[in-house]
């Protein structure tokens, strides 16, 4: 099972709102879902991501029946000034095998990435390569992989690959996004508490 994790924000940013996802791997079908809110516990500030989201993502988590073998999270993991993002701090908190899977760039440069699915660069910062820009969709912005917590770089890029079969992002951060942001189906947030 892979899970994913995401956090929204509510009341202008006061609460913080958790969604950790449970997947089936390779089917990619949803087993579960959990949903946590608790008053935000540090400000925005770029590079501790980590102190804002992963309280409540650690409260979700622990409403989980079932826990997923690994977790790609939205956000950096080693591809971070001090190496150690969002996915790492997690990892390192549940003792789980965690990716970072950003949407943006944060840090460290790459050589021109082709358009095709499936192409990669390595992310290099001092040099020292940090993670890579990966292509999850033809001609689509690309995401930026790294490790989070016992998973390697190539593995990795696999397993991201392997969890994009339709759209940029994985099934298992998009859903995670879609219920933490209340999107679509989960706009109500008392319907959405621990679904099968």
């Amino acid at each position: 099972m892979i899970g994913g994790a995401d956090v929204g924000f509510e009341e202008n940013g006061a609460i913080a709102r958790a969604a950790v996802v449970v997947l089936s791997f390779p089917g990619l079908e949803r087993i579960e879902f959990a949903i946590a809110r608790i008053p935000t516990p540090f400000p925005y500030v770029p590079g501790f991501l980590s102190f804002r989201e992963v309280p409540v993502i650690l409260q979700a988590f622990d409403q989980l029946q079932q826990k997923p073998d690994l977790i790609l999270c939205d956000g950096q993991g080693y591809a971070h000034p001090r190496r150690f993002g969002l996915a790492c701090h997690l990892g390192l908190l549940l003792n789980l095998p965690t990716i970072g899977v950003a949407k943006s760039h944060l840090i460290g440069t790459h050589e021109p990435l082709d358009l095709a699915k499936g192409s990669w660069q390595p992310l290099i910062d001092r040099e020292e390569t940090i993670g890579a820009i990966v292509r999850s969709r033809h001609n689509c912005r690309p995401l930026y992989v790294s490790s989070g917590h016992r998973v390697s770089l190539p593995t990795a890029i696999e397993l991201v690959l392997n969890c994009t079969p339709r759209y940029r992002l994985p099934e298992t951060t998009r859903w995670a996004d879609a219920i933490a942001s209340q999107r679509g189906a989960f706009k109500d947030p008392e319907s959405a508490q621990v679904n099968p």
